[in-house]
């Protein structure tokens, strides 16, 4: 597969992500569309209050433009286009109604289950038309075993809906879901190269500029958030990656970070309900660091080493490394 090729589209995709956020982020603030902060969450962040948000559509439409431009069309192109877009969709309405009609929930959890659903059964449909395999391969081994259709496809439905809201779990400061998913993007577009899958390589390189280009605005300290429009669009693209290169245990490695943060939340949550107790400061626990004293950048620096290794072992287990 050309290398060339990757890394152009990461650089078009990084220049227009670059180009288009000064235009974005002015009409953002005019139109108000600020963050609403959380009083019960760390005391430093109530100074980003009415920082432009849904600044994801930076990211969508950066990536859309570059992966329209340098992928082939074919199945999987459409899987990972309807993958990022639709996810992307439901964030943006997510995040449309919290700032437009002041509801600090945004879509109901039922409707924004009814989105997730709808568009994972989408591509499940239109994986179903490839003939997709349904075989799931064990990281750094050779075996694999074949779920067959009836338990593949509810798995990858489930696997969706994991993959999107555990990266949607990770955006709560300055910079660390733009680092962090530019890094396992990076992991998947090897293996996607690796795959020899132009489609889901290109995906990968695309959505790498788009969120590298986003940091840029997104360093601390932030002159803009992604909101879920944003954070869902990049979920569903590294989800659908993983699909169409078959490596769908592999994102429980290469996106260690993704798991830690979700799974600091529901803990926290079942233990609340079933101890009365709280087990972190606050969830998810890139707040619990912060609480426990340590600086934002701090936090954010220390998860996207954390996620460089955890991307290194996942290309070390994925078969033919």
């Amino acid at each position: 597969m050309d290398f060339g090729l990757i890394l152009l589209t990461i650089c078009v995709s990084f220049i227009l992500a670059v180009i288009s956020a000064p235009l974005l982020i002015p009409l953002l603030r005019r139109m108000k569309f600020g963050q609403q902060i959380r009083g019960e969450g760390p005391q430093s962040h109530l100074k980003k209050a009415g920082t432009p948000t849904m600044g994801g559509i930076i990211i969508i439409l950066a990536f859309t433009l570059a992966f329209l431009k340098f992928s082939v069309i074919n199945t999987d192109f459409y899987v990972l286009l309807i993958a990022t877009l639709g996810f992307g969709l439901v964030g943006f309405l997510d995040d449309y109604i919290k700032i437009v009609f002041k509801r600090s929930l945004g879509l109901t959890p039922k409707q924004k289950m009814f989105g997730q659903l709808l568009f994972a059964a989408i591509i499940c449909g239109l994986l179903i038309s490839e003939g997709h395999s349904t075989a799931i391969a064990i990281p750094g081994t050779d075996f694999a075993f074949d779920w067959g259709p009836w338990f593949y496809y509810p798995f990858i439905i489930v696997m969706m809906l994991a993959v999107t809201n555990a990266v949607n779990f990770t955006d709560g400061l300055d910079g660390l879901l733009s680092g962090v998913s530019a890094i396992a993007l990076g992991a998947f577009a090897v293996i996607a190269m690796q795959a020899t899958s132009l489609p889901a390589a290109v995906c990968a390189a695309a959505m790498i500029g788009a969120v590298l280009g986003f940091l840029v605005f997104n360093a601390h300290p932030a002159k803009v958030f992604m909101g879920d429009t944003g954070s869902l669009g990049i979920g569903g693209a590294i989800s659908a990656i993983a699909i169409v290169t078959k490596s769908e245990l592999l994102f429980i490695v290469i996106g260690g970070i993704f798991v830690i943060e979700m799974l600091s939340v529901v803990l926290q949550v079942v233990s609340f309900k079933t101890r009365g107790k709280r087990i972190f400061k606050m969830s998810p626990i890139h707040h619990h660091f912060e609480l426990s004293g340590w600086s934002e950048w701090r936090v954010v620096v220390t998860f996207w080493a954390v996620g460089l290794v955890l991307a290194g072992i996942g290309l070390y287990l994925n078969k033919g490394l």
